[in-house]
């Protein structure tokens, strides 16, 4: 099944596999306890670019797997996430956050080396993490949209303070 989040351009760089077009892979990894999210390129350099809001951002090169959760699975599609080699500051961000009971969400942007003005996954893919290990050699976790069948429908409440008209 094809992806709509992804842009032409990208769709075009995977059909065509230019040899002067690179797709950069990222993450970001977010929770309250964290000083600022966690920005990570799977790269042999630091990656610039900028956010789908414009924000610019600093991508920290690492080596880190993800395997996208396929489109037509039944049930709640999962990833995992492997980051390896990871420094003191991101393993004592995810130690300190699995202590907590917030949750901790990952974001998968794609760039193209042709344009970092912006991710060409639109909107980018954010998941919640879990069954979180990690290590000095490898970080390691679950990534879903969360708990689907517990969520309510409709999410907002309709109330007579909010929506005056009800009361008759």
């Amino acid at each position: 099944m094809p992806d709509n989040s992804l842009s032409q351009a990208l769709k075009e760089a995977y059909a065509a596999a230019p040899s002067n077009v690179v797709i950069y892979h990222t993450l970001e990894i977010s929770h309250p306890a964290f000083i600022e999210p966690l920005y990570v390129v799977r790269d042999f350099e630091d990656l610039s670019a900028n956010l789908e809001d414009g924000t610019p951002v600093t991508f920290i090169r690492f080596s880190f797997n993800l395997l996208k959760p396929e489109v037509s699975v039944v049930g709640v599609p999962q990833c995992t996430i492997e980051i390896d080699n990871v420094s003191r500051d991101i393993l004592a961000n995810i130690q300190l956050a699995m202590q907590s009971t917030d949750l901790i969400t990952m974001t998968y942007r794609e760039y193209l080396s042709t344009d970092l003005s912006g991710p060409q996954n639109d909107p980018p893919m954010t998941m919640v993490l879990s069954n979180i290990s990690a290590d000095v050699f490898k970080v390691q976790a679950t990534a879903s949209f969360g708990d689907l069948n517990n969520k309510r429908f409709p999410n907002e409440e309709y109330t007579a303070e909010r929506f005056p008209g009800l009361i008759v």
